[in-house]
């Protein structure tokens, strides 16, 4: 099952491990290894650019931010190929995604001397990026006829947990969505209300504002970190906040 139908697949450029993703789920398919597991994954590898980041490595913590943006990708992958959609892999996935962006700001402001509130801000930030772009792609999903609807554009009430999946386990780790997630989402539909009413949006459109995706995110930091432009990352992001109010705007033409 694909997240969209044929016809509305856009250019995602924070994507660009889906065909990685893909043949890794091939893979991993008849095997024992869930999407779970990969998930897991991805947080060592997100640990492992927080290290090197801290110890000066910052060639390979580039390296490490662009493997886990492609093994990210391999879960969602994995549960499709098995057909075995999962509330837990899908906050458990966001929850670590919080988590390993707010220890990334920190680290870059250990090691750069910044001031906290400054990195503070820089992390919410690209929270908020992140959630004007899945406020839309979820609302292209869910509106896309045969798209995966696992995500909700309201995440407001406890998900009934899917066959083999504990409630209680859904229960925590929703409550724990919403805690990292809730005041972002709130903010962007306070900004823009009437996008869910929307049926579809152009490709061009989603192509452009996949540059708040999260994969693409974690490239720009892994290219600045790779040219020694560590000290840049912080006031980057802050700024880079500034093309919400063009793509909002351009939303509300069409």
């Amino acid at each position: 099952m694909s997240k969209l139908s044929a016809e509305e697949k856009f250019i995602d450029v924070s994507d660009y491990g889906r065909a990685i993703a893909i043949a890794c789920a091939q893979k991993l398919k008849h095997t024992k290894v869930t999407a779970i597991h990969i998930t897991l994954l991805f947080a060592v590898c997100g640990l492992i650019a927080v290290y090197s980041i801290l110890n000066g490595h910052y060639i390979a913590a580039g390296f490490f931010l662009v493997l886990k943006s492609i093994i990210d990708a391999v879960d969602g992958e994995l549960a499709r190929a098995k057909q075995t959609p999962s509330y837990i892999g899908r906050y458990l996935d966001s929850v670590f995604d919080n988590i390993l962006n707010f220890l990334f700001f920190m680290s870059i402001c250990y090691v750069t001397q910044s001031a906290w509130w400054l990195s503070i801000l820089a992390y919410a930030c690209m929270q908020l990026q992140g959630t004007l772009y899945n406020y839309y792609y979820v609302i292209l999903r869910t509106n896309t006829a045969g798209g995966d609807t696992t995500s909700k554009i309201f995440e407001t009430k406890r998900p009934l947990a899917l066959l083999g999946e504990n409630q209680k386990v859904v229960n925590v780790l929703f409550i724990m969505y919403l805690i990292l997630y809730g005041i972002y989402d709130k903010l962007i539909y306070a900004i823009d209300r009437k996008a869910h009413k929307i049926i579809l949006f152009p490709n061009w459109f989603m192509t452009m504002i996949s540059i708040y995706g999260l994969g693409f995110q974690l490239l720009i930091m892994a290219i600045m970190l790779a040219f020694g432009l560590i000290d840049l990352i912080i006031p980057f992001f802050i700024g880079y906040t500034s093309f919400m109010a063009l793509f909002i705007g351009i939303r509300k033409l069409l």
